[in-house]
């Protein structure tokens, strides 16, 4: 006996199909240009297959200081963020003071409007400090993107670990240190990688306040994507989008089982 969809399932599965199409087709486009040596409309085939670009990416010295910058800015920028953000995040998962509220809603909210005002404030107070154009401003506009993530998610891992794991270790003679570092620590760390990640991917992908007060001086990969596309060959942009792209699918595969897991939603639930 012949079964038909029903027209939610029809209407499920078109939806699914459009959804990977807008998703995968873009990365399918960079992935087909960044190994062709040439390919217009209308042929409906590439002319060659080549290498080539991908060499041009590692030669051009441009390119190759913009994914140094990317490289040493990131992780100095998640370290920085760590030192700042992770002893608010304690505080504010585990101490019920007073504002605490009012500090975490304020954090969000900084991040809730476009940020392209911010940043031109910024540029302002950037000028008087000599800091623009310089390897410590753009570390700076960067940090900013990281803080909420580094607050939010650590805070909620800090909060979901049971106060009673950590009595019955002090009253076992555990000092307050080896408490933190064996029991709250330890059981906080899927949702501090997760934010460790999140933070990563803020930096590495910052364009617009980074080329704002880091242009003509410092330029990160997703800066120079801007000059890419003006000033090089198709298939050269095609390889350096590729290599923008794989710290990101790289981490956000390993962290996937902590962010499927409800690690970075509950970050975002304030208790």
């Amino acid at each position: 006996m012949r079964t038909f969809l029903s027209p939610t399932r029809l209407l499920l599965n078109f939806a699914v199909l459009l959804m990977a199409f807008f998703i995968l087709g873009p990365i399918l486009w960079l992935a087909a240009h960044a190994f062709v040596s040439g390919w217009q409309y209308p042929n409906l085939y590439p002319s060659g297959f080549t290498l080539s670009w991908w060499s041009k990416v590692f030669v051009d010295s441009a390119l190759k200081t913009a994914i140094k910058n990317s490289l040493i800015l990131s992780p100095l920028v998640v370290l920085l963020s760590m030192v700042i953000c992770l002893p608010a995040a304690y505080a504010a998962g585990r101490m019920n003071y007073w504002g605490r509220k009012i500090f975490m809603i304020g954090i969000f909210s900084a991040n809730s409007f476009p940020k392209i005002g911010l940043f031109a404030a910024i540029a302002t107070l950037y000028y008087t400090l000599n800091l623009m154009g310089t390897f410590v401003g753009v570390m700076i506009i960067q940090l900013l993107g990281t803080i909420i993530y580094m607050t939010w998610i650590p805070a909620a891992a800090f909060a979901a670990v049971p106060r009673n794991l950590e009595e019955a270790a002090r009253d076992a003679g555990a000092s307050k240190f080896r408490v933190f570092r064996t029991i709250t620590l330890r059981l906080a760390m899927p949702g501090i990688l997760v934010a460790i990640v999140m933070s990563f991917l803020a930096s590495f992908d910052e364009a617009q306040g980074s080329y704002l007060v880091g242009a003509p001086s410092i330029y990160t990969m997703p800066t120079e994507m801007y000059s890419l596309v003006q000033n090089y060959p198709i298939q050269v942009a095609a390889v350096f989008s590729i290599l923008l792209a794989l710290p990101s699918v790289l981490l956000l595969g390993l962290a996937r089982k902590h962010i499927m897991g409800g690690q970075l939603a509950d970050g975002f639930q304030l208790k």
